[in-house]
């Protein structure tokens, strides 16, 4: 028998599964998926590997897929951290949370962190976990397969320009813009600017030194209040934690706590990782939880999110920050 490539693995290879294969969820076009392209394939098909009942709307029996078709969010179950449980359910492990699908894209050559929450160790155990969770698998795969799954992650980027950064560590220089709103919107991811205080780094994803979030800087964590809004209005869950050193018990409620899963630090709550800027015009949705549709969403959020106090935008600002984030 003909032996897999690294390609077929992440296209083809369903492991003995629900149908679903890496490229599933991650098309070869932009890493991720959207409504409007899993929208056309239920029209197209609606049994199709996409169409699975731990993705539908209750996970478990495949009867509706609307949150699905509606915001391309998949079920993720992590574990809660050692000092927190539910205050109705104290018997749960875990969160059921509502997320998008990160870009396979770029972040694989270029970005140590994995996943929204940072839970991911590797490349590899990233695609261990969603080959056995999000395909079902009934055949383990491989260290061999793993790590070639993640080798062929390796070679998928945006343009030319970011596959030479991943060659020879020189980071792409960013565009300065040909218009007069492009060279406006530029002005904006400048350090003293209001986007770069939050976005530096290579792929402006790394917090800068004034980050009004107060994160380390380079870290890949921030809070952007899209829990705490929760505009698309998913479930929000109460829990209860004990934060040292006296460990008396605290009530905090979010649809998704984001890293605090991961690290148990209420620091972290709320927290998810800035994704890479880079091609973000061909990324849509936006925000862990695909809350946000459009640029244009990302900018209105902002808006009223960080205001007052932080990012006050006109239209005019807005439009200027779109039309250069358009250039990356």
């Amino acid at each position: 028998m003909e032996e897999a490539t690294s390609e077929s693995l992440f296209r083809q290879e369903t492991f003995g599964g629900n149908g679903r294969t890496c490229e599933t969820c991650h098309s070869m076009d932009t890493g991720t998926i959207n409504p409007a392209q899993l929208q056309a394939l239920y029209q197209q098909d609606p049994n199709a590997p996409m169409f699975r009942a731990i993705d539908s709307d209750d996970g478990t029996t495949g009867s509706r897929y609307q949150r699905l078709l509606k915001h391309a969010t998949v079920l993720v179950s992590i574990p809660l951290p050692s000092n927190t449980w539910l205050l109705l359910t104290p018997e749960a492990t875990q969160l059921t949370l509502r997320r998008g699908t990160p870009s396979t894209l770029d972040t694989p050559a270029l970005d140590p962190v994995l996943m929204q929450d940072g839970r991911a160790p590797s490349l590899t155990a990233q695609a261990h976990d969603a080959i056995l969770k999000h395909a079902e698998a009934t055949r383990e795969p491989t260290a061999q397969q793993l790590a070639s799954i993640a080798s062929f992650e390796q070679t998928l980027f945006s343009s030319q320009a970011l596959k030479d950064y991943a060659r020879t560590g020189v980071a792409p220089a960013l565009p300065e813009g040909n218009t007069e709103s492009e060279k406006r919107g530029r002005a904006f991811f400048r350090p003293e600017g209001a986007c770069g205080q939050c976005h530096s780094g290579p792929l402006l994803n790394e917090t800068g030194p004034r980050n009004i979030l107060r994160q380390p800087q380079g870290s890949r964590f921030s809070n952007a209040f899209v829990s705490e809004i929760n505009f698309i209005a998913n479930p929000v869950y109460t829990l209860v934690v004990q934060r040292p050193p006296l460990w008396l018990p605290e009530l905090r409620l979010s649809p998704d706590p984001g890293r605090f899963l991961i690290t148990g630090r209420m620091e972290d709550f709320n927290h998810f990782k800035m994704g890479s800027l880079w091609n973000i015009k061909n990324t849509a949705p936006y925000f862990h939880d695909n809350s946000a549709k459009t640029l244009e969403d990302v900018l209105t959020h902002y808006t009223f999110a960080l205001a007052p106090g932080g990012i006050l935008l006109t239209p005019r600002d807005s439009h200027d920050i779109i039309a250069w984030m358009k250039l990356l």
